[in-house]
């Protein structure tokens, strides 16, 4: 099988990924645009790997991936660039014109939820095309497919994201947060009230962790899962750890709701240094909670509460699970589809699980009947 090639490949979420795929002897392109960074990963990872199953390819995917895809010859191409928000399928499209599967990590609620445009194309080419290959929808859909079967029906869905201020964090992830900071979401379900984007703040108790500020964010489960579930009412928000940091974020979301003409995303590398002045104030633990409340097949009122605790540094992990496991399959020829699609049940709880053990991640259940 030939390899996979990472674009960003030694970045936050590219570098995770890379190390975990050469531990299971499989052979990465490490590719992007600065070759000291490339280069530096793969004198990190070479030790843990079999000879030859490293390379590095440095290019500019947005505008060299067609020529590059000609010469590397990869199986799988991840793409961990962002952010996603404002960029098109280009890539994707390259990918497929070249037979290559492609899968991403993208977060942004139409690029996740539109990447079925592309679905004749890849059947075509018989390639798989996934988009949204990360912490939602991938594990999101995960947890709901592992206990939709105690509900007879879900009411509602509450949950969200909260990292640990130490945590690594991109700057394409922050990016993506400041394209919404403030500015009225797109309504989903049944719901027709406006959200704004890091906004209707609240407090999230997790275990371990104690209580958390979260925000309202944009994500594409607010359109994936209102259907395939049948979710009557779904939330979900995101949180810092830091107080002032989260509340100094849902204060400037108020100027960019009135109307001043911020452009955030512009200025986001600048924000993300910034950021790391409140790091002594945090630590390097996050989490993450479902809490999914509805009718029980008795007919009774059951609440589910689920949360996943990440410790030392290890919650960025977590997003890179699934573009693990699906190349794996795909390499070990455990999984024949063709099309394209948003990561939604393509993964079970217990295989993200598995995937995540020897970090310091685990689960906390918590089971109410009436």
């Amino acid at each position: 099988m030939n390899p996979v090639l990472i674009l960003g490949g030694y970045g936050n979420f590219g570098s995770r990924i890379a190390a975990t795929l050469v531990k299971d002897n499989i052979s990465i392109i490490i590719a992007g645009r600065e070759r000291q960074k490339a280069e530096a990963l793969r004198n990190k990872l070479k030790n843990n790997a079999a000879e030859n199953t490293i390379t590095i390819a440095v290019f500019d995917a947005n505008q060299e991936l067609d020529k590059q895809l000609s010469l590397l010859k990869p199986s799988i191409v991840i793409n961990t660039i962002g952010p996603f928000q404002t960029t098109d399928y280009s890539i994707a499209k390259i990918c497929i014109k070249h037979n290559v599967h492609y899968i991403d990590l993208a977060d942004a609620r139409d690029f996740v939820t539109g990447i079925t445009c592309l679905d004749s194309l890849a059947k075509e080419n018989n390639v798989l095309v996934v988009s949204g290959a990360s912490t939602v929808p991938g594990l999101s859909s995960a947890v709901l497919d592992h206990y939709k079967n105690d509900f007879s029906s879900i009411d509602s869905l509450i949950y969200g994201i909260s990292p640990g201020q130490k945590a690594p964090r991109g700057l394409a992830t922050t990016e993506s947060i400041l394209t919404y900071l403030g500015k009225p979401l797109k309504p989903w379900g049944s719901h027709n009230q406006t959200c704004f984007g890091w906004q209707d703040i609240y407090r999230q108790a997790y275990p371990e962790l104690g209580k958390r500020w979260m925000a309202n964010c944009d994500i594409p489960d607010l359109d994936l899962f209102t259907d395939k579930y049948g979710l009557k009412n779904i939330r979900f928000s995101a949180g810092m750890e830091t107080s002032a940091l989260h509340l100094g974020m849902w204060a400037i979301s108020y100027l960019v709701r009135m109307g001043l003409p911020l452009n955030l995303p512009k200025h986001a590398k600048f924000l993300l240094s910034l950021s790391h002045i409140f790091d002594s104030f945090g630590t390097s633990s996050g989490g993450m909670h479902m809490l999914m409340k509805g009718i029980d097949k008795k007919g009774k009122p059951i609440e589910i509460k689920w949360f996943i605790i990440a410790k030392d540094n290890d919650g960025p992990q977590i997003p890179c699970v699934p573009a693990i496991i699906l190349s794996k399959k795909i390499i070990r020829g455990n999984l024949h589809v063709s099309g394209a699609m948003p990561c939604v049940g393509m993964i079970t709880l217990t295989e993200y699980m598995k995937e995540l053990e020897e970090f310091s991640i685990k689960q906390h259940v918590i089971i109410n009947n009436a």
